[in-house]
């Protein structure tokens, strides 16, 4: 019996999706982006702000008191994660911008140069740390201005433990307020991530039949693993016992089969699902918190009536009704999917920053790359006398958070664009000589407004975070206003040219020369997920299911970071493009295996035919390194998981494409570069005569 098709269609491969094209154009730089307003981030940071540049301009008078505002930025950080995790993660924070404060007021102390050395020093090993302990955004970018703004701070060496004190106390604060949500809803940043990957699936289940299918299969698989990582966090000992613990669990397990489920009727059906699958998973999202909200299972049971019992929609729908039943259960007791997770709750910090400059790692290039270019834009600005060259590495390293060429530009665009507008507004407020007090609530006020739109578009955050810049600086150093925003527009300017100058030179193919290694690392855990499934000898625990399962999956998402990374490269690689057909692929067989891998009894294959797939794997891996075409035989027919032959053959003929396609380019680089040669020594024979 055929287990992966549905009634009445053949076995046809489902199209490959259009591949991203990230450009620079009107709606990338003015248009805002799909997602929510960050309201309750904005509140916390104006909150945080003011609290704490009030409460240190009253102890340590205003000068020093900005230092405070800065450091209490802690609130931007670690919001997803449970208060738990969070209390010691915002702890380090805060540490991190007391050691940014200390170092760039101690450099300002003791030469006019050692700020620039400070500031590129700090944002080098801050996108190190960010990148390699997955700080999510802002990542460096507030460690750099804290450090750079305590180089501006009035004091000499004898200042630099002060300076330290009030940016803990500004830090604190943020702490505190980032920490204010635990007494009533302890346990929300869970049950978020979790509804997350549920409202994802919809968004897959809704995609099935499109050409969006392979983008919105990527979101809804990141959305699993982050809700992974959220939930493990949260595993503290006294709650992992607890039956709301242990509800959550379930729940999650659930959305992850799911999704796996999902992902073979992507494969196998051409056609979109009914809208009242997507409708049940969007339901299933608002029950994580609620169970009374949980959907009725029953009403799946048209859906299913007339399919076969073994096919892949009904295995689907009945996927979805147990996750219904489970959501609606008061006890876990006797779930199985509500087993303690096989994993450790908090990553191995040391271990993670090893790992993170290995010559596999995109972390060191790009840490190098922004403490290399946050350094030469300061000692430019140094050289040619601007004033306030403390700015110039802040927007250096606010553009090159871009990650490729492409968003480095758009960034640099509208760093530069929003700067020129919100510094016409900030000098007009300065102008006005505005009290202590106003100035507070004004830089509050700002930096909440900032947050709220920061997420959807980069230039309305400029211009929004200008003013506030403006008049946190104006305080620490009092300048006429006119020569404060005169300067302020250079400085981004050249910083801005500074970090698409960076981009541009420096390791700017570091993403297309890694991705055949990002294809072959989901190749070989696919390699080593399928040969487990199909060997009949082998008995797969919960422990290494698990572990397969969640390395899969990482390797699934880091495949699509690093080409979505790639194909912003300028000018691009040539091997980039043709790979799209090669990812997708690459892709699918990962989810497939992933999808074999879940089930709760794997048929399992014979020797010989074991043989062939796992030769087949190996032959795919070593073509990928070497960058030739396949030698393939025939693919094994696998009557169990018949589209994961389907996308192996496709996987190899998309391989044979891109080889084509290298070596027609390399030919057609070759015939350019011998029409030059032949040229230039016309030009020379002419030259004698």
């Amino acid at each position: 019996m055929d287990l992966d098709g549905s009634p009445g269609e053949g076995h046809e491969r489902v199209e490959v999706g259009e591949r991203p094209r990230p450009r620079v154009n009107l709606k990338a730089l003015f248009g805002l982006q799909p997602g929510a307003w960050a309201w309750t981030t904005a509140v916390k940071a104006a909150l945080s702000m003011s609290l704490s540049f009030a409460l240190a301009a009253w102890l340590f008078g205003p000068e020093v008191g900005t230092l405070a505002a800065l450091g209490s930025m802690t609130v931007l950080y670690e919001k997803k994660t449970p208060y738990a995790y969070r209390s010691a993660a915002l702890a380090l924070v805060g540490l991190g911008f007391v050691a940014s404060v200390a170092f760039g007021s101690l450099a300002a102390a003791l030469a006019p140069w050692a700020p620039v050395i400070s500031i590129g020093l700090t944002a080098g090993i801050a996108t190190w740390v960010c990148a390699a302990w997955r700080v999510d955004k802002p990542g460096p970018l507030f460690f750099v201005l804290v450090g750079a703004i305590s180089t501006i701070a009035p004091g000499g060496l004898a200042d630099v433990p002060l300076h330290a004190v009030v940016a803990a106390f500004g830090a604190a604060i943020g702490w505190s307020v980032s920490m204010s949500g635990a007494p009533v809803r302890a346990r929300h940043p869970e049950y978020r991530a979790v509804a997350g990957a549920y409202r994802q699936l919809a968004s897959l289940l809704r995609s099935v039949g499109t050409s969006d299918l392979d983008h919105a299969q990527h979101e809804a698989s990141v959305a699993v693993a982050e809700a992974w990582r959220i939930v493990l966090l949260a595993q503290t000992r006294g709650y992992r016992t607890t039956p709301e613990a242990a509800r959550l669990r379930s729940l999650l397990r659930w959305v992850s089969d799911i999704h796996l489920a999902t992902t073979q009727v992507c494969m196998a059906r051409p056609k979109p699902l009914p809208e009242k699958a997507a409708d049940f998973a969007e339901r299933m999202a608002r029950a994580v918190a609620d169970p009374a909200l949980a959907p009725d299972p029953e009403e799946l049971d048209d859906l299913r009536r007339g399919l076969r019992p073994r096919s892949l929609e009904a295995r689907l729908y009945g996927l979805l009704a147990r996750a219904a039943q489970s959501a609606r259960r008061a006890s876990h007791e006797d779930d199985e999917q509500a087993d303690v997770l096989h994993d450790e709750r908090y990553p191995a910090l040391w271990d993670s920053l090893r790992s993170s400059l290995g010559p596999d790692s995109l972390v060191r290039p790009t840490a190098l790359r922004m403490w290399i270019t946050v350094t030469a834009a300061g000692a430019f600005s140094l050289l040619m006398g601007l004033d306030h060259y403390y700015w110039v590495g802040i927007t250096t390293t606010a553009v090159l958070q871009g990650g490729n060429v492409v968003l480095t530009m758009n960034r640099s665009l509208q760093r530069s664009l929003g700067t020129l507008v919100g510094v016409f507004v900030g000098a007009a407020l300065i102008a006005t000589h505005p009290p202590l007090l106003l100035v507070i609530v004004l830089a509050g006020t700002f930096q909440g407004l900032t947050q709220l739109v920061v997420g959807r578009n980069f230039f309305y955050a400029s211009v929004l975070v200008t003013p506030m810049a403006l008049l946190l600086a104006g305080t620490a150093a009092p300048d006429p206003v006119t020569d404060l925003a005169g300067s302020r527009v250079i400085d981004t300017v050249v910083g801005s040219a500074f970090g698409l100058l960076g981009a541009l030179v420096l390791w700017r193919r570091t993403s297309a020369t890694r991705l055949p290694q990002a294809i072959t690392s989901v190749l070989r855990i696919a390699r080593e997920c399928t040969t487990a499934v199909l060997d009949q000898d082998v008995e797969i625990g919960p422990e290494r299911r698990y572990r397969l399962r969640r390395d899969m999956r990482a390797a699934l998402v880091n495949l699509r970071g690093v080409y979505d990374s790639a194909i912003g490269d300028v000018p691009r690689a040539a091997s980039t493009l043709p790979l799209w057909p090669v990812v997708v692929a690459t892709q699918r067989t990962g989810y497939l295996a992933l999808a074999a891998l879940a089930r709760d009894k794997p048929e399992a294959a014979g020797i010989i035919t074991l043989q062939r797939v796992d030769l087949a794997f190996r032959e795919l891996i070593s073509s990928m390194e070497e960058r030739r075409t396949p030698r393939m035989g025939a693919v094994p027919r696998l009557p169990a998981y018949p589209r994961l032959n389907m996308e192996l053959r496709a996987l190899s003929n998309a391989m044979t494409s891109a080889v084509a396609q290298d070596e027609r380019a390399a030919r057609q680089e070759a015939e350019r570069r011998a029409q030059r040669e032949r040229r230039r020594a016309q030009k020379d024979v002419d030259a004698d005569l």
